[in-house]
C-alpha cells in the first residue's frame, strides 16, 4: 500500500504542473453575454458608488445646528430620487427626503419619518438630536473610483455582473472556454439507445462526464467510443489533441488493461499512470500530449465520477483560469449506523446527511458501496470521507462528510 499515491499528493503534482491560461487569446464580450465565464482582467471602477451622498431612509434631512436651537422645524422643500432639492435652505428648517435621494448641501443627518411628528401647521417635531451622519450613504461608500472590484480569475455570475453593470461598464475581457474532448475505451461499450448484445454495457461514463463538463461551462467535444485497436486509438487521440485543451477518457488505465492504451499515450506524450490510495478510483492517469492535457479515469462508473469530482474538477478550474475555485467543504457528522471500512485507502462512501432531533449533523450510507453501483448516488447528498488508515466505524462515532456541490446537484 505504501506505493499508492495519496489524493493530496496527486492534486499537488497536477496543479503544480498545469499552467494558468494565456493572456494572448482573450475574448471581449458584452456583459449580457458573459455569464459563467472567467474574468481575464482586473476590473477597476471608473466611478464612485454611490456617486453622491444620498439618503438611506425616507425621512427628513437636517442640520444639527438648527435642531440644537429647536426640535421643531419648518419644511423647506423636498428631495426625491432623481429630483434633488435645489431651493434656498433657510435656517430652522428641514428638507423632506426619500430613500436614494441626494443629500442637500449642508445636511448633517437624516431622521427617519417614524421618529418625526408632523404638526397641523406643516412643521415637524423631532424626538431627539440625531447622530452626525445618521442615515446618510456617503459618496464612494460602496465602491471608490479606481478600486479593483473584480480580479483576474473571478467567475462572472449573478452577483459580479450586476456589480459591473452598476459601474456603467458595458463589456469585459474573459478567458476562452476550455475545450474538453471526451472519449470512452472498450469493445464492451455500446452507446445509449442501442440494443445490448451479450457481454455488453451502456457507455454511461462518457454521458456522465459530459454532463459534469457542461456544469463547469466547458466546450465539450465528443469523440465517442474508441475500438480496442491500436491504430484507430492513436488516430483518434491525435485528432482530439489537435482540437482540445484537455482530453478525458474512461477505462483502460488499470495495469494490464489494453496494453496498447499505455503504449500509445506514452508514444504521443508524457503520461503518468498512478495507483491512488482512494476508494473508489484507484487507477488514474495524468499527463501531457503535444497540444492538450490528459486525464484518464477508471472504467467503473462510481470510480470515474469520484475521480472526476476529486481530481479533474480542480484541474479544469486551473486550466480555465478560475482563481476562486475552492475544493468541496467538509464537516464533522455523527455516524447513524455502522460503516464498513478497511485501512489502506481514503474512502468516499455515498451518504445521506440530515439534522437529527438534537440539531446535530448525522449521516448514514446509502445502498451498496461497490464501484459499479451507481444507483446509490440518486438518494445521496454527500460523500462520507473515511481516513486512509481508519477501519470500521461504529454508530455514534464522528466522521467527515463532504456535501455534494453543484456538480452532482
Amino acid at each position: 500500500m505504501n506505493s499508492l499515491l495519496s489524493l493530496e499528493q496527486a492534486l499537488e503534482k497536477m496543479l503544480a504542473t498545469l499552467p494558468s491560461p494565456s493572456l494572448d487569446n482573450l475574448e471581449t464580450l458584452p456583459i449580457s453575454q458573459a455569464r459563467n465565464r472567467i474574468c481575464a482582467q482586473d476590473v477597476m471602477s471608473p466611478i464612485n458608488v454611490p456617486s453622491f451622498d444620498n439618503s438611506a431612509m425616507d425621512g427628513y434631512a437636517v442640520r444639527l445646528a438648527d435642531l440644537e436651537q429647536s426640535l421643531t422645524l419648518s419644511v423647506a422643500g423636498k428631495s426625491f430620487a432623481g429630483i434633488p432639492f435645489t431651493d434656498e435652505w433657510k435656517p430652522l428648517s428641514a428638507v423632506r427626503i426619500m430613500t436614494g435621494a441626494m443629500i442637500p448641501q449642508g445636511a448633517d443627518a437624516v431622521v427617519m419619518q417614524e421618529e418625526v411628528s408632523v404638526n397641523e401647521d406643516g412643521s415637524v417635531t423631532f424626538e431627539k438630536l440625531p447622530k452626525p451622519g445618521q442615515n446618510i450613504r456617503r459618496i464612494g461608500e460602496d465602491v471608490k473610483q479606481g478600486d479593483v472590484v473584480l480580479s483576474v480569475g473571478a467567475e462572472l455570475n449573478t452577483v459580479s455582473l450586476p456589480l459591473i453593470a452598476s459601474l456603467g461598464i458595458p463589456e469585459i475581457k474573459v478567458f476562452p472556454k476550455l475545450k474538453v474532448a471526451v472519449l470512452s475505451t472498450g469493445d464492451e461499450l455500446v452507446p445509449v439507445g442501442q440494443p445490448l448484445n451479450e457481454g455488453q454495457i451502456y457507455d454511461t461514463n462518457r454521458f456522465a462526464v459530459k454532463l459534469m463538463l457542461e456544469k463547469l461551462h466547458c466546450e465539450v467535444l465528443d469523440f465517442g467510443i474508441l475500438p480496442d485497436n491500436e491504430a484507430e486509438f492513436e488516430k483518434a487521440f491525435m485528432h482530439a489533441q489537435e482540437q482540445a485543451d484537455l482530453i478525458i477518457t474512461s477505462g483502460g488505465v488499470s495495469v494490464g488493461e489494453a496494453d496498447f492504451t499505455k503504449t500509445v499515450l506514452e508514444k504521443l506524450g508524457e503520461i503518468n499512470f498512478w495507483k491512488l490510495a482512494i476508494k473508489p478510483g484507484k487507477p488514474f492517469a495524468f499527463g501531457k500530449l503535444p497540444n492538450a492535457w490528459f486525464c484518464g479515469l477508471p472504467g467503473n462508473p462510481v470510480s470515474a465520477l469520484v475521480t472526476f469530482y476529486q481530481l479533474v474538477q480542480p484541474v479544469i478550474a486551473k486550466l480555465s483560469g478560475a482563481a476562486n475555485y475552492k475544493r468541496p467543504q467538509q464537516f464533522p457528522a455523527i455516524a447513524a449506523t455502522n460503516l464498513k471500512k478497511s485501512p489502506g485507502r481514503l474512502d468516499f462512501q455515498r451518504g445521506l446527511y440530515r439534522l437529527n432531533a438534537q440539531g446535530q449533523l448525522e449521516v448514514e450510507p446509502v445502498g451498496l458501496q461497490g464501484s459499479h453501483v451507481f444507483g446509490s448516488f440518486v438518494k445521496s447528498n454527500c460523500f462520507i470521507v473515511l481516513e486512509r488508515e481508519r477501519g470500521n466505524v461504529t454508530a455514534g462515532e464522528t466522521v467527515t462528510i463532504e456535501p455534494f456541490n453543484h456538480l452532482l446537484g
